[in-house]
């Protein structure tokens, strides 16, 4: 039942809060690895989702967030990345077990400094580019530098009742 009130029962990344303002926090997170999936413009494509197609040999715990990542021009060309999470057992990329599904791969995120943003309710295309422009002004006014596109982080279970939900707005910055 706390999952559907927007519990967050399962592991999540390490960061520090560098910095908080009213309406941001810069954090520095931690290196993570995670199972990469490329989906076309359908988000609810799962058919490789790494944690449904684990190895034989060893059954992988769920993490939060989900980290998703979009890209290319129009709707009809815009690819998602998916990145689930590996819980921090696995050190390094090479410590995870071996994607059953070819089309999912092992990933290291380096160390790196977000300005961040939470909101709850549904991360709809049109909240979170509200939510990236807004971080995007913010950060620039106060003189930091934004070095690459934002992620979306969704922390809860699609069946967690929407004004449950936690999700957040990730810019790298220097």
């Amino acid at each position: 039942m706390g999952m559907v009130l927007g519990k967050i029962c399962v592991e999540t990344p390490k960061y520090t809060v560098i910095e908080s303002k009213a309406d941001y926090e810069i954090l520095h997170r931690s290196i993570w690895q995670s199972a990469e999936h490329q989906a076309g413009k359908d988000r609810h494509d799962r058919s490789g989702d790494y944690e449904n197609h684990p190895t034989a040999a060893e059954k992988i715990a769920m993490t939060a967030p989900v980290v998703t990542k979009s890209s290319g021009a129009g709707d009809e060309k815009k690819l998602v990345t998916m990145q689930f999470l590996l819980p921090s057992t696995y050190q390094k990329a090479e410590d995870a077990p071996k994607p059953s599904d070819e089309r999912v791969v092992i990933v290291e995120e380096g160390e790196r400094k977000y300005g961040v943003v939470r909101f709850g309710g549904v991360a709809t295309d049109e909240v979170v580019a509200e939510k990236v422009e807004k971080l995007k002004k913010n950060l620039e006014r106060d003189g930091h530098k934004v070095i690459g596109d934002y992620v979306l982080a969704r922390y809860n279970p699609p069946f967690t009742l929407p004004m449950f939900r936690t999700n957040e707005v990730m810019i790298p910055i220097e």
